[in-house]
């Protein structure tokens, strides 16, 4: 069924728009000791990160399946506390909420 205005969206253009309004595909921050980490953006995480966060039961296993074992290692290691991750997620999670209400991003 095509659209009545005739206009096409492409993939790419759109997912880079999204990127944008969102702040970029990544969430990077700063952790214990001013270190910085970097977890894939909720909204382009690969299905196997998805299922690893949505899997997991504890504090712990979040921020691993989050940051992956070697930046979980050397969170733990700053002295950081596995349940804080979590914030950081919510915190992208609400930014993206409010970014897209503002308006969806503009097809080229």
């Amino acid at each position: 069924m095509s659209k009545p205005n005739k206009k096409r969206y492409v993939l790419s253009t759109v997912r880079a728009q999204y990127a944008e309004a969102v702040g970029g595909e990544e969430i990077e921050f700063e952790g214990p000791g001013g270190q910085m980490f970097t977890m894939p953006h909720p909204m382009f995480a690969p299905t196997e990160w998805t299922k690893a966060v949505d899997d997991a039961e504890s504090d712990e296993e979040i921020a691993e399946a989050m940051l992956g074992e070697a930046q979980y290692t050397k969170y733990v290691e700053a002295g950081g506390n596995p349940a804080d991750v979590n914030f950081i997620r919510m915190a992208a999670m609400e930014d993206m909420k409010g970014a897209l209400k503002k308006g969806r991003p503009t097809r080229s």
